[in-house]
C-alpha cells in the first residue's frame, strides 16, 4: 500500500516542474494554448509509444467506447483546462500559489468522490479521523500560504482585487483535477491496461486543445521559433504525462482522495524547490520557515486520513 503513496508523492513532485517548464516554452510557442498543446502532443506521443510496446494496440475496440458511460472520456478534457490553466497562473501567482491554490478544490472533491465512490473508485467510509485529517490539511494550507503573504502589502488596491479572480480560478480547477484522477483511475481498471489510459486521456485533451488553440490564436506554433527552444522546454509534457500515468494506477488502490493529497504534498514540495533555486528560468523566491511548518502540519493531516 505504501508505495502507491510514494508513486503519488512522486508524481505530484513532477507535476510541479511542468508549469515553469511550460511556462518558459511559452516565449516560444506564442500563447498559453499553444504552448499547453505542445505539451499535450509531447506527452500524447510518449504515451503512445509505451502502450505500443506494453499492449501492442493503441486504443480500446469499438464495442469498448460505445459500452462505457459518456463521462468515462472527460478526464482529456479536464486536464488540458487544467493545464492551460496553470500556464496562466504560474507567472501572476508564482510557483508555490499555483500548486496549494487548487488544493483547497482538489481535496473537497477528493474526499466527496472517495465518500460516494464517485466515478467508479472505491468507497471509503467519511470517519471523524479523516474529517479531523482534512481539517489538518486546511490548516496547513493555509500556514503555507496565507501567513507567508501577511508580510506583503500591494502596492495597488486594484491589483489585490485582480488576483482575488485568479485565486478562485485555481480553486476551480483543483476541483477539475480531482475528478480527472478519478476517472482516468478507473477507465484503467475498465481497460486492464495503465499506459493506456493515460493514452487515451492525453490524446483527448490534445483534441480538445487544438480545437481552442486554432479557435483563439487562429494558428499553429512556429516551427522557426520553436527551434530555438531548449531541449527542456519539450519536457512539460513528459511529465505530465508521467503524473497521469501515476494517478491511474495509484486511485484504484487507495482512492481519489488520498492519491490527491499525497500528489498535493508532492507539487508543494517541489514547487517550493523551485522558487527556492529558480529551476526553468523561473523567478527565484526565498523559502520561509512557515512554509515549510505548513507542509508538515500537512503530513500530519495524511496520518489522521490514513493510518488512524
Amino acid at each position: 500500500m505504501s508505495i502507491f503513496l510514494v508513486i503519488s508523492l512522486f508524481a505530484g513532485f513532477l507535476l510541479s516542474n511542468q508549469s515553469p517548464i511550460n511556462v518558459d516554452l511559452r516565449r516560444y510557442a506564442g500563447s498559453p494554448f499553444l504552448s499547453g498543446l505542445i505539451s499535450f502532443v509531447v506527452g500524447t506521443i510518449f504515451l503512445a509509444v509505451m502502450t505500443l510496446v506494453t499492449t501492442g494496440s493503441l486504443v480500446p475496440s469499438l464495442h469498448f467506447i460505445v459500452t462505457q458511460p459518456w463521462w468515462i472520456w472527460l478526464g482529456g478534457l479536464l486536464g488540458a483546462i487544467y493545464l492551460t490553466s496553470n500556464i496562466l497562473l504560474f507567472p501572476r501567482l508564482g510557483a508555490l500559489q499555483t500548486v496549494i491554490l487548487p488544493i483547497l478544490g482538489q481535496i473537497l472533491m477528493g474526499m466527496v468522490i472517495d465518500s460516494f465512490g464517485l466515478f467508479g473508485s472505491p468507497k471509503i467510509i467519511f470517519t471523524l479521523m479523516r474529517a479531523s485529517g482534512i481539517l489538518i490539511l486546511l490548516v496547513g494550507v493555509l500556514i503555507a500560504i496565507v501567513l507567508p503573504n501577511l508580510r506583503k502589502k500591494p502596492n495597488v488596491e486594484k491589483d489585490k482585487e485582480r488576483l482575488v479572480g485568479w485565486q478562485i480560478w485555481g480553486v476551480l480547477i483543483g476541483m477539475m483535477g480531482a475528478t480527472q484522477q478519478a476517472i482516468n483511475g478507473h477507465l484503467g481498471v475498465l481497460l486492464k491496461n495503465s499506459s493506456e489510459a493515460s493514452f487515451i486521456s492525453f490524446l483527448v485533451g490534445t483534441v480538445l486543445i487544438l480545437f481552442v488553440a486554432l479557435l483563439v490564436d487562429r494558428r499553429l506554433p512556429s516551427w522557426k521559433k520553436l527551434r530555438q527552444a531548449k531541449p527542456w522546454n519539450f519536457l512539460g509534457g513528459i511529465l505530465g504525462s508521467l503524473f497521469v500515468l501515476a494517478t491511474v494506477i495509484a486511485v484504484p488502490h487507495i482512492g481519489a482522495g488520498l492519491t490527491v493529497v499525497m500528489g498535493l504534498i508532492g507539487q508543494i514540495l517541489g514547487s517550493m524547490l523551485v522558487q527556492q533555486f529558480g529551476w526553468w528560468k523561473s523567478p527565484k523566491y526565498q523559502i520561509v520557515a512557515v512554509q515549510i511548518v505548513g507542509v508538515l502540519v500537512m503530513l500530519l493531516g495524511v496520518v489522521f486520513i490514513k493510518f488512524l
